[in-house]
This record gives C-alpha cells, sequence and structure tokens, in this order.
C-alpha cells in the first residue's frame, strides 16, 4: 500500500489515495496533458459501433413483438431523458452542496427487457452471439429475426449455452434474453448479487450458480466452465468489445434526444454526464459513444462506492487492472450490488480511460438518502447504485456557471419487487 502511495507525484493525489484507503468519498479530476488520445485506435472501434447499431435495427420487429415498451420506438431499446429541476433542488437542500439546477436524468433504470443500463451491452452480445449461431447450425434468416421464437429453431438454439459471470444487473439481461432466443443460458453470481435477481433469472428458465466469492472470482468461475464446454458462448465482461459496442450505442443516441429537447452542446454549452461504475464496461462504452459525437465538449465522470473504487483506484496509480481495492484494505460489502467489482477492466482502462474527466466515490449512506429523495420528489423507483449519478452531479466544482448541461444516467430499478422497494425505503430512514 505504501509503495502504490509513493508512487504518486502531487500532494493532491496522495490526498485522494488517503480518502481511497480511509473509505471516504472524493474527487479526483486527472492531470491532463502528457500523452494525446490515440484517436486512429479509437476511430477503429466506430465499426463495431455501426454494426450494433444496424444488430439493434434488425432485432427491432422481434423486441416489438416481445416486449411492448418497446413498440412505441419502434422495437428499438431506448430510455427518456428528463429533467430534474425539483430533484436538483432538493438534493442541493438535503446534502447543503451545490447541485446544478440545469439536471437531467437517462432513465435506465425503466430500460426495457432488464431495467437497467445493462440491457444495451448485454443484449447486443446476445444478438450477436445469436445469429452467430444461427449461422453454425445452418438457419436460414432470411424472414427475419422473428424466425427465432419458432419451436423448431428454438428447439435448435436450446444445444448452445451462454455463460456469463455477475453481480446481478449483466446476468439479468443477458439471462432474460438469452432464454428468450432459446438458449441454455448459466450465469455465475458474486455473493453481492441480490436474491430477488437470482429469483427472477430462475423463473425464466435460467441456471443460477451461486458463490460465495467476489465477482473477480465468479467470473474467473464462469469462463472455466464455458471452456469445457464445446458448445457454450463466455460473455466476457472484463473484455468483450460486443458489450462496450452495445453500450456505445446510447451514447450516440443520446445526441438525438437532446437536440429534441433543444440541448445545445459545444466548447461553450459543454455537456457533463455522472455514469455508475463497477467494472467500467457500461460507462466506458458510453463515454465512447459520447466523445464520438460531442469530442471534447463533453464530461464524463465515474462514480463508484468507497468500498469498491476499483477504476479510479487503478487510474490514480497508473497500475490499472494490475491493482485491486483489496491492496489498500477495501473490498467490503457494499449495497451498490451493481457496482460491486474489486478489480477493474484493463481493456475499458486502455481504451478510454484518458477520456474520463473525472472520478467520485459515494458512501452507502448518500446512496440510500438520494433513494429516499428521488422517490419522494420525483416517483422514481431506484436501486443504490442508480443513485450514483445523482450524489455526485456537480462535484467537478463547475456547477452552473459552465453554462451547460448536467446528466445523471440512472440504472436498476423498474424490475425490483414492490416488497423489495419497500424494505429499501423503510431502511432508508434511518440514514
Amino acid at each position: 500500500m505504501h509503495s502504490l502511495r509513493d508512487a504518486l507525484t502531487t500532494d493532491a493525489d496522495r490526498a485522494v489515495f488517503d480518502d481511497l484507503v480511509a473509505g471516504r468519498p472524493t474527487v479526483w479530476r486527472p492531470h491532463r496533458g502528457g500523452t494525446a488520445p490515440d484517436h486512429s485506435a479509437l476511430s477503429a472501434l466506430a465499426p463495431l459501433v455501426d454494426a450494433a447499431e444496424d444488430r439493434f435495427r434488425w432485432f427491432a420487429p422481434l423486441f416489438e413483438e416481445l416486449f411492448p415498451d418497446t413498440r412505441g420506438r419502434g422495437g428499438i431499446i431506448e430510455s427518456e431523458l428528463t429533467k430534474v429541476t425539483a430533484l436538483s433542488e432538493a438534493l442541493g437542500t438535503g446534502f447543503d452542496a451545490p447541485v446544478p439546477a440545469n439536471l437531467w436524468v437517462k432513465r435506465d433504470d425503466s430500460l426495457a427487457v432488464s431495467g437497467s443500463v445493462k440491457s444495451r451491452g448485454g443484449i447486443h452480445e446476445v444478438l450477436q452471439t445469436a445469429v452467430e449461431t444461427a449461422d453454425e447450425l445452418g438457419i436460414d434468416l432470411a424472414d427475419g429475426p422473428l424466425t427465432f421464437l419458432s419451436e423448431t429453431t428454438r428447439e435448435r438454439m436450446a444445444t448452445r449455452r451462454i455463460v456469463v459471470g455477475s453481480t446481478g444487473n449483466l446476468g439479468m439481461s443477458i439471462g432474460l434474453m438469452g432464454a428468450v432466443l432459446g438458449f441454455s443460458v448459466t450465469v455465475h453470481m458474486s455473493h453481492d448479487a441480490k436474491q430477488w435477481k437470482k429469483d427472477r433469472l430462475r423463473a425464466s428458465g435460467v441456471e443460477v450458480v451461486e458463490h460465495e466469492t467476489d465477482f473477480t472470482e465468479a467470473v474467473h468461475a464462469g469462463r472455466l466452465a464455458a471452456e469445457a464446454d464445446p458448445h457454450a458462448h463466455f460473455i466476457d465482461d472484463e473484455n468483450s468489445r460486443s458489450l462496450f459496442a452495445g453500450y456505445a450505442v446510447a451514447g450516440r443516441r443520446l445526441a438525438g434526444q437532446l437536440a429534441a429537447s433543444s440541448v445545445v452542446v459545444d466548447a461553450g454549452h459543454p455537456l457533463t454526464v455522472y455514469l455508475p461504475c463497477g467494472i467500467g464496461g457500461a460507462p466506458g462504452g458510453i463515454t465512447y459513444g459520447l466523445w464520438e459525437t460531442f469530442g471534447d465538449a463533453v464530461r464524463c465522470v465515474f462514480v463508484e462506492p468507497v468500498a469498491m473504487p476499483s477504476f479510479l483506484l487503478g487510474r490514480l496509480t497508473g497500475r490499472d487492472d494490475a491493482v485491486a481495492v483489496t491492496d489498500i484494505g477495501r473490498g467490503e460489502a457494499t449495497l451498490a450490488d451493481g457496482l460491486a467489482v474489486g478489480r477493474p477492466s484493463g481493456f475499458v482502462d486502455a481504451t478510454v480511460g484518458h477520456l474520463v474527466a473525472g472520478y467520485a466515490t459515494v458512501t452507502d449512506d448518500e446512496l440510500m438518502r438520494v433513494l429516499r429523495l428521488a422517490h419522494d420528489v420525483a416517483g422514481m423507483k431506484l436501486e443504490p447504485s442508480a443513485c450514483a449519478g445523482l450524489r455526485a452531479a456537480g462535484c467537478l466544482g463547475d456547477g452552473d456557471g459552465d453554462g451547460g448541461t448536467h446528466i445523471a444516467w440512472l440504472t436498476g430499478g423498474s424490475l425490483m419487487p414492490d416488497e423489495e422497494f419497500a424494505a429499501l425505503l423503510d431502511s432508508s430512514a434511518a440514514f
């Protein structure tokens, strides 16, 4: 631990490191300068995102058929962008801290299929795997995606398995979508995963393997199981470019939603987006899609629980995925189960880490206070993880003086059983 701290070159960075070790909420703005982003390498990812957009469009008739919530969007999986002035004021008063008045929320907490930001990445890789599997099995898709609903096709798809390791929401998106398309699906879930998510998956015909270990070990177990099965496809949350491309589509689509709301984004009107972060896949993909669309006019902030500040720790120390939160004595349980990851994705770190404008950590107490405020003021039903971006809004210190727009990206909540949410609300009174 001392060697990690001693390698830092400024008092400010050492102070942030001390906050991480102590489990105190903190904010870190990386130093600018040094090696410039490799734009050619970043641009090389664009065809993957193009293909993901095309794939979502091709499958749209299937989504319209299966998920009525998507019919108003022509079968496109997307969520609302809503301004929340009253909630912004309540957050400022409740935490006695400046919160941007021009605050919006991206409602991925109510996204179709699995009710979280993971719907895009996880579902996209399932769709890609389904098309590739159909080709391997000689299934004719000339009649379009509804072919996957035929009993004959489903019987043949069931001979193939999808395997993933998850703390919850990625497993939900992959499990629910995979089962719909006829795959056999196994989700390896860490000890952080909520029981209701395991129950929901099992009720949908998904095999859930429970582990008394953390996320990294659950992923490792899933990878080993897939390697032992010649008919299995492992979805790798640590390194998957298919997941990344699915998430990046959301960043691209945001431009249209902002334009429809007459929101200008340019150098004089910057866009700041607060993204809950676990291993980094979803916020990393979204960051790429936003950078590709808005360039330097967008500033992305990754927000993590104080118990699991893996991405911040990796970037602060320059060790990326070569360091884990357990190396600084952290890694305890957190109510933010979707963010309970002790080691960041090396792929995401290397791809977009240099594009992130800031990092913040929040306590479980703060998340629960935000959860109650969001419900009482705006009628939102959120998981604790989904509250991270709301708590961090304005953390870079620019506030309304930047002349720009601020968006807290929400994730998780709509599929939560009512009794589970009621218990959360009751417990939030203690914070």
